[in-house]
């Protein structure tokens, strides 16, 4: 029973994340996918690559999941439909790098994740190949109006440039363009939920989480200048503009709130 065990445990890390979010990082990587910074999103000009909808749902889809023997977070989000990203943020108390065999894990807001009394699986290192995005993506509601708390939040530009992309409910975010290496910067004090390249379609990602339940997403940067759990502030530089999985240099922004796609420009300062 025991060599059973170790087998079943070496299968859950033998398979950890294809790569990391959904996004937007580990509460949203988690906004998302994370994360996430970060969904289902093709511009109208095709210049990136279609992603995982970092707050996908549908209806009929459980609450819960009981992680088995060779399950990975992508495998687990590729099984329930839920993204990378929306688990992790879901699950904080879940270290995607060491899954417990019999753990519960929550896929929607209201259910509670609870920790079997099960050893944990032998650590392993990750596998840094890039997640490949799941196929459809659910339909998304009307975007909701800013919310009052929003206005508690300190809000300042990601970058300098142009938008040259409106958000819809495909794109699920705006695209700021400029010129490889500029600076792209914090919109709010918050603290960095993921930073990597795990969610196909997004390049080189940055996750934050705010209060009141909002999360940002910078995607397609060139260079990453902050790490998981880091603190920033408003203004700070995080990352430098790129055009990694997409057609030009840009800066693609979302902006969350308890996990929906939300119009950036209803809460950037005016300019």
């Amino acid at each position: 029973m025991h060599a059973e065990y170790v087998r079943q445990s070496k299968m859950v890390q033998g398979n950890e994340l294809e790569a990391r979010w959904p996004l937007w990082a580990r509460t949203g990587v988690v906004f998302a996918c994370a994360l996430v910074l970060l969904g289902g999103c093709a511009n109208n000009s095709g210049s990136r690559a279609p992603v995982t909808d970092l707050n996908s749902s549908s209806s009929g889809m459980a609450r819960t999941y009981v992680i088995k023997a060779g399950d990975s977070v992508n495998k687990i989000a590729r099984a329930t439909g839920v993204d990378e990203a929306t688990i992790l943020r879901l699950n904080k108390n879940v270290n995607p790098n060491r899954l417990l065999i019999g753990q519960t894990l929550r896929l929607s807001e209201g259910s509670e994740s609870v920790a079997a009394p099960v050893r944990p699986a032998s650590s392993s290192k990750p596998d840094a190949r890039a997640s490949e995005a799941s196929g459809g993506s659910a339909q998304m509601g009307e975007t909701p109006a800013p919310a009052a708390d929003a206005g508690l939040i300190s809000w300042g530009w990601p970058a300098q440039g142009n938008v040259i992309q409106g958000f819809t409910p495909t794109t699920k975010g705006i695209d700021i363009a400029g010129n490889a290496g500029d600076a792209i910067e914090a919109a709010a004090n918050g603290k960095v939920m993921y930073a990597g390249n795990g969610v196909r379609g997004l390049g080189n990602l940055v996750i934050v989480e705010h209060t009141n339940g909002f999360i940002t997403a910078y995607a397609h940067n060139r260079t990453l200048l902050v790490k998981k759990d880091q603190e920033v502030k408003k203004g700070a530089k995080i990352a430098e503009m790129g055009q990694t999985d997409a057609a030009s240099v840009r800066l693609h922004f979302e902006v969350r709130r308890q996990g929906t796609p939300v119009d950036p420009l209803q809460y950037l300062p005016g300019r």
